[in-house]
């Protein structure tokens, strides 16, 4: 497999620069990141067939990096334990997906 190296070190500075961490550690857990994408990205295909789903999902704080709110009072469709490898310990936690059909854009 190949890792894209400038993308590691990219979030190792930035965790780094965040203080509290010295640059091996923070060099640690952007490599601990980069390994957990892909078990990540397995886990929510997963989660997503066995739920049934077959539109656009995302989290909500990933509708909002794109611009749109989950509207007030929705249920998420599924959620699966994710890998949290930017914690250092191999921790996971849990993440709930909202649909396209959920989500209105923002208001500024």
């Amino acid at each position: 497999m190949k890792w894209d190296l400038r993308k590691i070190m990219l979030r190792a500075w930035n965790n780094f620069r965040k203080g509290g961490l010295s640059f091996s550690e923070a060099l640690h857990r952007a490599w601990l990141s980069a390994k957990a994408e892909p078990i990540n990205a397995a886990r929510i295909e997963i989660a997503k067939a066995e739920a049934g789903i077959v539109e656009e999902c995302n989290t909500w704080a990933g509708w909002k990096a794109l611009g749109f709110e989950v509207i007030h009072g929705m249920k998420a469709l599924f959620g699966c334990d994710l890998i949290w490898g930017s914690r250092g310990d191999g921790a996971t936690y849990k993440a709930r997906f909202f649909g396209v059909s959920q989500v209105a854009p923002a208001e500024e």
